[in-house]
């Protein structure tokens, strides 16, 4: 059997060996690339493949219909709109995904991102660094603000479990309503959601429901003094609307780790210069423990699926 891995995990090369080596000694052979867009190439390392692992590079349609080998694919990633599934679908091939390996990493990265724009962090470094004080940049406290969480699956839920530490009143708005949720947690609509909160949070997968979830009209629904953190994805919010309301006032302030473009980014992109805004490059999902939890449900997702019992199925 031949596994192609099409790039890079995240993991040391030691850690990478080690998990290789239980299947290397089944005879399974493994092919590792570095992160490519040319589909000519892509088509060129995958197509006597019988799986395949990635994490979040796009692999268009084009070139699972060009493997005919291939049967599992393994994506070492939570969302999984950048693979073409119509083409999995047609091709008879069994997705699977990392589902649960970045909750903690990504919720306690938008609480950062809260808290650092809560207390003007970035300001204020600069401005001790320059030898200045605190005046003009004193900022406000998490508690006693109300959060509000748009997606309410492991990480959402994480999210919401952090905020009301630090005590906050929650809310939340999901597609289905989730009754083994805390006490702390009221669910409502995403109308009233937008109208109440002082901080937005988006946790919701990307698709047809939820592309442009956040457009002009949605952002006129929220605050003047309310932030918008996005770590979920990119083309959740509509950038431009984003960016018109924040050179507006519309709203005060916006975090966000995604893009509608992957990173890295033109500098002249609008996002990156729109004022009051906290901004990081995909970061949300890596850090040392995630990526060896991801590693390890990967190479698990693999196993199964040699197995005859496929986990964290996808397709």
């Amino acid at each position: 059997m031949k596994v192609v891995i099409m790039e890079g995990l995240g993991i040391s090369p030691e850690e990478m060996q080690a998990r290789k080596a239980p299947f290397e000694k089944q005879g399974v052979v493994f092919e590792e690339y570095a992160r490519t867009g040319d589909v000519d190439k892509l088509i060129l390392q995958a197509k006597e493949a019988d799986a395949m692992i990635l994490a979040n590079m796009p692999m268009p349609g084009a070139v699972l219909r060009a493997c005919p080998r291939l049967k599992f694919i393994d994506i070492a990633f939570t969302g999984v709109d950048h693979v073409d599934l119509t083409a999995a679908r047609e091709m008879g091939m069994a997705v699977s995904n990392a589902s649960g390996y970045s909750n903690e990493a990504v919720a306690e990265l938008v609480l950062g991102m809260a808290l650092s724009m809560a207390r003007n962090l970035r300001a204020v470094e600069d401005r001790c660094r320059e030898g200045g004080t605190k005046d003009g940049l004193v900022g406000w406290e998490i508690k006693g603000k109300t959060v509000g969480i748009i997606g309410l699956g492991k990480i959402g839920s994480r999210s919401a479990e952090l905020f009301h530490a630090f005590g906050a009143r929650i809310l939340a708005s999901s597609r289905t309503v989730h009754p083994e949720v805390p006490a702390y947690v009221s669910q409502v609509s995403l109308e009233e959601l937008l109208q109440k909160s002082d901080l937005v949070v988006l946790h919701c997968p990307l698709n047809d429901s939820t592309r442009n979830l956040i457009d002009e009209k949605r952002l006129s629904m929220m605050k003047p003094t309310a932030i918008l953190i996005n770590a979920a994805r990119g083309p959740v919010v509509n950038e431009a609307a984003l960016c018109r309301a924040l050179e507006e006032g519309t709203i005060a302030g916006a975090c966000l780790d995604v893009f509608e473009k992957e990173p890295p980014l033109d500098p002249e992109t609008p996002a990156l210069k729109a004022p009051r805004t906290l901004v990081t490059p995909h970061v949300a999902f890596a850090t040392r423990e995630s990526m060896t939890l991801r590693a390890e449900i990967v190479f698990n997702n693999l196993l199964s699926w040699m197995e005859g019992r496929q986990e964290n199925v996808v397709l």
